[in-house]
């Protein structure tokens, strides 16, 4: 790519993803809603995260920035656990399933990003944490099907996890309807998970 065609600005958050068995329970029980409403913007399974603290526009350099302090917090922090509980949405229009587990620790995570941030000189809108995971979205115009696919996950209970890796992760709106893209910029494991830096 030619110097002047690359971005000078990446939307950042920096997230927890649940393990691939985790999401695959979610997913199976998502199997008649991928069926019944083809038209929702699903995101791709392998973006599923639940956002810690989200940055906004930002420059390049901001990731750089970034990185030691949370390598350094990752490897200070023991592992929160959670699960993936029910479903809901915000404003009929947008998918999610719940978090539930140890909620405390995971807001006590968040904090602990977020002033992080901050001492790196980094500005952003601070956002009241509502743990979820983001599922599909869909026009104003279709909003039933949204309410419809929550109520069909209400009895849904994922099994409890631990979170391996913190991960800094930019993302793009793309072009036309389709979903955003993101994209993991580096992860670190946290003190006792699973492999180094990635």
């Amino acid at each position: 790519m030619k110097e002047e065609n690359r971005p000078s600005t990446v939307r950042l958050f920096i997230a927890l993803a649940p393990p691939d068995d985790a999401k695959g329970e979610l997913e199976r029980a998502l199997g008649p809603a991928y069926e019944a409403y083809p038209r929702m913007r699903w995101n791709r399974i392998e973006d599923w995260h639940i956002t810690l603290a989200f940055l906004g526009e930002l420059p390049v350099a901001a990731a750089s920035l970034l990185r030691a302090p949370l390598a350094e917090l990752a490897a200070a922090r023991e592992p929160v656990e959670l699960a993936m509980r029910g479903g809901g949405h915000f404003d009929e229009r947008v998918l999610w399933s719940g978090i539930e587990g140890d909620l405390d620790g995971l807001h006590l995570l968040a904090a602990d990003v977020r002033a992080l941030v901050r001492e790196c000189g980094i500005a952003f809108e601070e956002r009241v944490l509502r743990p979820h995971l983001t599922l599909a979205r869909t026009r104003r115009s279709d909003t039933a099907c949204v309410i419809e696919a929550a109520a069909g996950l209400e009895a849904f209970t994922g099994r409890r996890w631990p979170s391996e890796r913190l991960h800094l992760v930019g993302s793009n709106r793309g072009r036309g309807p389709g979903p955003i893209h993101y994209r993991d910029l580096e992860s670190w494991a946290f003190a006792g998970g699973a492999g180094g830096a990635g």
